[in-house]
């Protein structure tokens, strides 16, 4: 006769309703921005007639520039949720990088994707190596991009609004010229694509593979383990 292993599902929880909710507006913002910043750079073929019958850029070029402040308001919020939220709302801005056995986990991590162990540690909130890659890729990703996109911006508004007077007074003459930092930021949009589709891709994998829930915790909140073992980071 067959026995059929028990185990017991653990729930813990991990994010905050302010966070899930940050996170999907962001993702909408993000898409937006990479759609619209593509064809910003790439323009759609002439159109026949008088420009104002169509004005296709202009409403292209108008909601890349409210997703970008959706972003700027929500990277504000989320510096913000840092300081009054839980323990997890933190882990992207502050990485223990002077803790050498965190460096270790982040290994252990990097071989896990590699496929070169056969278990992951299993961590409440984001594990080592994402927390790594979202302090670079994701915090300073997106102060660059705002930077740069608000010093292209103050060319538009021109001298005496808080763009120009802030960031593109200093930031173009850094890069060179104005298109140095065109070409920059388009870069960069690339850079975040690309971490976004890792970002899905091993949130999926992980799903699967870990015995933790990981799409379904940014919905609920709440992160689920599969198994009878705990959490490293609760040992």
């Amino acid at each position: 006769m067959s026995v059929v292993e028990k185990h017991k599902e653990e729930a813990v929880y991990v994010y905050q309703a302010p966070i899930r909710i940050w996170h999907w507006i962001q993702a909408f913002a993000i898409f937006t921005l990479a759609v619209t910043g593509y064809l910003i750079a790439s323009p759609l073929p002439s159109v026949g007639g008088e420009a104002y019958d169509h004005y296709i850029m202009g409403y292209i070029r108008w909601y890349h520039f409210v997703a970008a402040y959706m972003v700027i308001i929500g990277f504000v919020f989320r510096i913000y949720w840092a300081f009054v939220g839980n323990s997890h709302a933190r882990q992207i801005f502050l990485p223990p990088v002077w803790r050498p056995s965190w460096w270790g986990e982040v290994w252990h991590e990097v071989k896990w994707y590699l496929m070169l162990i056969s278990e992951p540690k299993k961590y409440t909130g984001h594990n080592p190596l994402a927390v790594l890659t979202m302090h670079v890729l994701y915090v300073w990703g997106t102060v660059f991009m705002i930077f740069t996109g608000l010093a292209l911006y103050g060319e538009g508004t021109g001298p005496g609004s808080w763009q120009h007077s802030y960031f593109s007074t200093w930031i173009i003459p850094l890069f060179g010229q104005s298109q140095d930092v065109h070409t920059w930021h388009h870069l960069g949009m690339w850079v975040i694509i690309c971490f976004v589709i890792i970002h899905i891709y091993v949130a999926v994998r992980e799903d699967i593979m870990s015995r933790q829930s990981i799409i379904s915790s940014m919905i609920s909140g709440w992160r689920m383990f599969k198994d009878d073992r705990p959490p490293d980071d609760l040992h």
